[in-house]
């Protein structure tokens, strides 16, 4: 979200901190004389826990590496940690580890202060993204996230948002941690397939439709021309086989390239490469048809981002990269012998240049056309001139991974070694039965209002709580994108996962809506406590001395680390645990914690104590790139 972005550029190293770094550093001192180890190498061996009842922070005492039994060693540091008025902590050995608890009176005065001050940038920390931290004059570093990509003429489906989601958190958690961020889409907007589906429109396309639903009426086309495509292909690749196979053992296969020679001659495949060909060459026509194409798709995807809360500062795309500069890397990769000739066609033999596991890569068609490899690889020396990045990430899914994998290591061994080194790629998992050519695929617009109209349905049945929304179907949208982010973002990046409507609405477990309901609950406390946000800053938090308070507190404490966390992980569940997790601690204290009838001083303190709940809560969620709504 824009919130982010904008209060990173104003944010000071002073403004944002870690109450856990104070303990952390505290803890560090105490402990330097016992272990005869300096506080700063403590400090980075300090970790944070999983679960509190393992303590706040911890010492894994193997990382010491003293020649002792790690168990009986964490008994000595133990006993021998001071237990003076002065420390902060208390501790205690558990096996090869010493646990420290903050001390419940210090916790809440630091921590919850801290957040109500902080607001939204509480978790921020400038110091990863400056170019050096000693002198923070120097500037940011600048990193290129590539994201969401999708192919133009096509519909946004729920493949496409995995990119999107997943690049639009990567964007946001770099912003909250310093970085100058440029989020570009860089659209498949050229190649065979448009092509192919130029090809298919002649047929069966009609600018009626198109007129009236143009992306919708593109996919129909595309379905129809690959469904032709496909039966063609059968035979061909039969042949082709057979061609092979005898080659192989040397015998003569002028029969059957005879036989195979009309059909590729006639086929969609054949046609799509000759109009492709002619986009090249700048045929006006065909690149007429292409450019609206990709006009109708850009105006169609602008209204989905804006719906997930995702912007770019760039729209590129594999049309715009300089055809000079093609030319030039292909120039550039025969010169230096990196690229060789074979039956027509240029490739790269990556075996040749210690990447056996890459395979060949064709780089140069029979025709002249460059492929993929040789365009992305002239985007990414037209991005290092323009932008200077520090690090390019390029958030794709794992189907593309020796692609990714091939550019990367053709980027290093052409002379650009200082480039490849800031590419990474982020690989992610597909949602599985989905498929394009097959037109089995969820469209996202679909999926959302599906998703929409069960939110309602719950919704409906709280007349109360409905009638007192000023715009129940925004409110039910809302919640339904949060759903299906959320189900995306719960495993891991790299895994893919089975779309499920049903787990992905319920108002119970680790899902959307219940993350919603917790922040609509907490805004609901203070709207019917008439909650003076402003006045929370004088309350009397001494008052807080219930084990419940305690734990959300110390809860509340770990936000700042577990984005620290997230940035080494670059893993969205990592967040969405831990907000899940607070939650539950949350939802655990409202019957103990109550706020209506309790004593004025008593109901302030609890009112700061949740709106710094709600605040962390909204942090996280707007980090993942959700919306959170007051009321639901």
């Amino acid at each position: 979200m824009a919130t982010i972005s904008n209060s990173m550029s104003t944010l000071s190293t002073s403004d944002a901190q870690n109450p856990v770094d104070f303990y952390r550093h505290h803890i560090a001192e105490k402990l330097s004389p016992i272990v005869n180890k300096p506080v700063e190498d403590l400090q980075k061996v300090l970790s944070w826990t999983q679960t509190l009842d393992k303590g706040d922070l911890m010492l894994p005492v193997a990382a010491l590496r003293e020649k002792v039994k790690p168990q009986d060693r964490a008994q000595e540091i133990a006993a021998a940690f001071p237990e003076d008025e002065s420390v902060l902590v208390s501790c205690k050995a558990n096996g090869p580890f010493v646990q420290f608890y903050f001390k419940p009176e210090d916790v809440t005065k630091r921590v919850i202060p801290l957040i109500l001050e902080s607001k939204h940038i509480y978790g921020a920390n400038l110091e990863p993204g400056l170019q050096d931290p000693s002198h923070p004059e120097k500037g940011k570093k600048k990193v290129i996230v590539e994201f969401s990509s999708p192919n133009i003429a096509k519909e946004f489906h729920q493949g496409h948002l995995r990119s999107t989601i997943i690049g639009g958190f990567i964007s946001k958690l770099y912003a909250l941690n310093g970085w100058d961020v440029i989020r570009m889409n860089y659209l498949g907007d050229w190649g065979k397939q448009y092509g192919l589906l130029a090809n298919g429109f002649r047929q069966f396309g009609s600018q009626e439709q198109l007129a009236k639903d143009s992306i919708a009426h593109l996919f129909e086309v595309y379905v129809k021309i690959s469904k032709i495509k496909a039966e063609q292909d059968v035979p061909i690749n039969d042949l082709k086989k057979q061609i092979r196979d005898q080659k192989q053992k040397g015998e003569d296969t002028s029969a059957l390239e005879k036989e195979l020679e009309p059909l590729v001659e006639k086929s969609e495949d054949e046609k799509a490469r000759k109009y492709f060909k002619s986009m090249e060459d700048g045929d006006p026509e065909a690149l007429a048809l292409w450019k609206q194409f990709r006009d109708l798709s850009i105006d169609k995807y602008k209204k989905t981002y804006a719906r997930l809360n995702i912007e770019f500062d760039v729209y590129s795309g594999e049309s715009q990269v300089d055809t000079q500069k093609i030319d030039n890397v292909l120039a550039s990769l025969k010169q230096q012998k990196i690229a060789e000739e074979s039956e027509g066609a240029i490739l790269i033999d990556f075996a040749k240049h210690g990447a056996k596991k890459l395979n060949k890569a064709i780089i140069q068609r029979k025709d002249g056309t460059p492929l993929y490899l040789t365009r992305d690889l002239a985007a990414i020396l037209e991005r290092h001139e323009k932008y200077h990045f520090d690090r390019m990430i390029y958030v794709i899914a794992d189907q593309q991974n020796e692609h990714v994998a091939q550019l990367f290591k053709t980027t290093e061994i052409s002379g650009h070694k200082d480039i490849s080194d800031k590419c990474q790629h982020i690989s992610f998992g597909m949602v599985k039965g989905m498929s394009t050519r097959r037109g089995t695929v969820k469209f996202l617009d679909d999926v959302i209002q599906h998703v929409k109209d069960v939110m309602l349905d719950v919704m409906r049945k709280n007349d109360k709580k409905y009638s007192q929304l000023d715009d129940p179907e925004a409110t039910a949208d809302i919640l339904a994108i949060t759903a299906i982010m959320v189900q995306d973002l719960t495993g891991r990046v790299r895994n893919g996962y089975e779309f499920n409507f049903e787990r992905m609405t319920s108002f119970e477990g680790d899902t959307g809506p219940y993350l919603q309901y917790a922040h609509a609950r907490l805004s609901s406390i203070e709207r019917k406590a008439g909650a003076d946000i402003p006045s929370l800053n004088s309350a009397d938090l001494s008052l807080l001395k219930e084990p419940h308070a305690i734990d959300l507190i110390r809860s509340l404490a770990q936000y700042p680390d577990v984005v620290a966390n997230t940035l080494k992980t670059q893993e969205p569940s990592t967040v969405l645990t831990y907000l899940f997790k607070m939650s539950h601690t949350l939802s655990s204290s409202y019957d103990i914690l109550q706020v209506v009838g309790s004593e004025p001083e008593l109901m302030k303190a609890r009112l700061a104590l949740y709106e710094a709940a709600r605040q962390v809560l909204w942090n996280g969620m707007t980090l993942l790139g959700l919306t959170p709504v007051e009321r639901m």
